[in-house]
């Protein structure tokens, strides 16, 4: 595919162009496979996991001693798979492309060689690390000081919605690990000519959730970021599923380049229970207010609500509240302190119930969730699992519950398709349900009538404007819609 061809072109390389000396250190490795020569790909998946690894620990992966101290004081009793097979990858030089479900530790397979090799020899900035949310960004950066606390480590987030002439000083002031939303570290490296020498001597580029990252409409800040890293860098990717864009750009990595995939395909975790609820479109809200009302009888602790829209989102939120349910709401139209103050809320206990657009998706690690609800199917069946991912993580139990109407049927067959498996049915009394029909068409008039006094619909057209004009500007107008059609079927497939 043309557009394609412009992510991997030789003025525009993801992975570094020159070989990166191997450490004269021994490094454990996980499988016997042959060390890779230039050029050579190593893919090692993991459906069928090595029975010897099971009894590796972290001292058997070359990590120093204080990341061994380090990791025992924050709990972390042995190494998850995508740990044991990336972290001896990256510590021997090479590029990698991690593929793993989420909650299997991803951030730790990258962040712990990284800090390993800031420790030898410490200077900034060191590593940067893109992640396609504000959100992700504030949770590696809290993951990286938790992994680094005895190195005195300086971390810097770098994402829209704050104060771009504080964040050039705290570029310029050099931090060890930067971790930057795509859109503003390329507005922040354009505008201040003093920026890109920051980055001249920088080791490790991370492109965290990169198969978002590398979606579309993100090639022309890719690019100004990728000017200004040395070619000498090691580059890694991890994500929780694998696209056509990712296969292509590992294919012609110029650099040793190691491909661990964890499992084929989308799959969820057994301990995740999966049900739908078949329901008329007008009453999915007195159906949702129903399963929240009975929340502390089902044991449920806190649930996430996931919408298709910012629209959906914000309606529901004042719905919610008119019903006396306390929630907090995560969407793009939101203030980035808002946004960041909801999902602490969230994160602490404060407020049992989030309901989010699929910004809260991806990598976001709130151990208490035990109900994600999909209020609106997705439309990829990617993005499902995504959302179902965000509970029964590390080996716990979860429920996800989604409200199907007639227009969903073809979607959630395509889901069941790709899962291998059938949904099965949440039982509830319909009469019991429906007693509370009125209240719910009463506090939705008065919440859509609140909606229209905060000027919310006109924020949503002007923003929708100001979207379209970027992409004209960037010529992705047209093709935008073409290649993300392309890019989540060959996901889907």
């Amino acid at each position: 595919m043309a557009e394609q061809e412009t992510l991997i072109d030789e003025n525009f390389p993801l992975f570094s162009q020159k070989p990166i000396k191997r450490s004269s250190k021994p490094v454990t490795t996980i499988a016997d496979t042959p060390t890779p020569t230039h050029h050579e790909l190593v893919k090692d998946t993991s459906s069928n996991p090595n029975p010897n690894t099971t009894r590796l620990t972290f001292s058997d992966l070359n990590l120093s001693d204080w990341a061994l101290q380090t990791c025992k004081e924050l709990g972390m009793k042995k190494p998850t798979p995508v740990q044991q097979h990336c972290i001896p990858r990256i510590l021997s030089g090479e590029d990698v492309l991690g593929i793993a479900q989420t909650g299997s530790g991803k951030t730790a397979a990258f962040a712990l060689p990284i800090l390993h090799r800031l420790a030898e020899d410490p200077f900034g900035v060191f590593c940067l690390v893109v992640t396609p949310t504000r959100e992700l960004a504030y949770q590696l950066a809290e993951q990286f000081r938790a992994l680094g606390s005895c190195l005195n480590l300086r971390c810097a987030v770098i994402v829209g919605g704050m104060d771009m002439i504080s964040q050039s000083q705290t570029l310029m002031q050099r931090p060890h690990v930067v971790i930057a939303t795509p859109g503003r570290i390329k507005v922040l490296i354009e505008q201040n000519p003093d920026i890109p020498p920051v980055f001249s001597n920088t080791k490790f580029l991370v492109l965290d959730e990169a198969d978002r990252v590398l979606d579309t409409g993100f090639e022309d800040e890719l690019r100004v970021v990728f000017n200004c890293l040395p070619k000498n860098r090691q580059t890694l990717l991890f994500s929780a599923t694998m696209t056509s864009n990712l296969q292509s750009l590992l294919e012609v990595s110029a650099n040793k380049a190691y491909f661990y995939e964890a499992y084929e395909g989308f799959q969820t975790v057994d301990t995740l229970k999966q049900q739908y609820i078949f329901i008329p479109k007008n009453v999915k809200d007195v159906y949702l207010l129903h399963i929240l009302s009975r929340m502390e009888d089902m044991g449920i602790r806190s649930a996430i609500i996931f919408v298709s829209t910012c629209r959906s989102c914000h309606l529901l939120g004042l719905l919610m509240e008119e019903l006396d349910q306390e929630v907090a709401a995560l969407h793009s139209f939101k203030s980035q302190s808002l946004r960041l103050s909801a999902l602490h809320r969230f994160k602490s206990g404060k407020v049992p119930v989030l309901l989010a657009t699929d910004v809260a998706s991806r990598g976001l690690d709130i151990p208490t969730v035990d109900l994600v609800i999909n209020y609106d199917i997705p439309r990829y069946p990617r993005d499902y699992v995504h959302r179902v991912g965000r509970t029964a993580r590390a080996g716990r139990g979860g429920l996800a519950i989604s409200f199907i109407t007639q227009n969903d049927i073809d979607l959630i067959h395509e889901i069941e398709a790709d899962l291998g498996k059938k949904l099965e049915k949440f039982e509830c009394k319909e009469n019991e349900v429906l007693e509370d029909i009125t209240k719910v068409y009463k506090a939705k008039r008065v919440a859509t009538m609140k909606m229209m006094d905060d000027g919310f619909e006109e924020k949503a057209k002007a923003r929708k404007a100001q979207k379209m004009k970027s992409l004209a500007e960037k010529g992705l107008l047209t093709k935008n819609k073409r290649r993300k059609r392309e890019t989540y079927a060959n996901a889907s497939h």
